[in-house]
């Protein structure tokens, strides 16, 4: 069984679910794979809803887990850019994976959905 820090999971499924899962770190992770580096405002802009206390905290985790590096920089105002690390930028085949399933599921389902409602189902 694989372990992360004190946590014991029951497979690597749920290991990477645990790291990368959740409403908002994989849109993080999508815009910094797609458009690159970005400030923090700049990322947060890109996600409507999101707090800046939750991006933040989704940040946070990502860095602890190596997929995302933040580069602070010495300067008034301060000046924070988030980017993938190498080990990051491998998770972009599986989420490029997860969008064409998205738009198939949603093409697929919304015309079976829209065909039923039509035929009285």
């Amino acid at each position: 069984m694989p372990k992360l820090g004190e946590k014991d999971f029951n497979c690597e499924k749920e290991l990477t679910l645990s790291i990368i899962g959740g409403k908002w770190k994989m849109l993080a992770l999508w815009h910094l794979g797609k458009e690159g580096t970005k400030r923090f405002g700049e990322l947060k802009n890109l996600m409507p809803g999101i707090t800046q206390r939750m991006l933040v905290n989704q940040l946070r985790e990502l860095e602890d887990h190596l997929i995302v590096h933040r580069e602070v920089y010495p300067v008034v105002p301060p000046k924070v850019e988030y980017s993938l690390t190498e080990q990051g930028r491998t998770l972009m085949p599986i989420l490029d994976a997860m969008y064409e399933w998205g738009k198939t599921y949603v093409a697929t389902n919304l015309q079976n959905h829209d065909e039923e409602e039509q035929n009285g189902n």
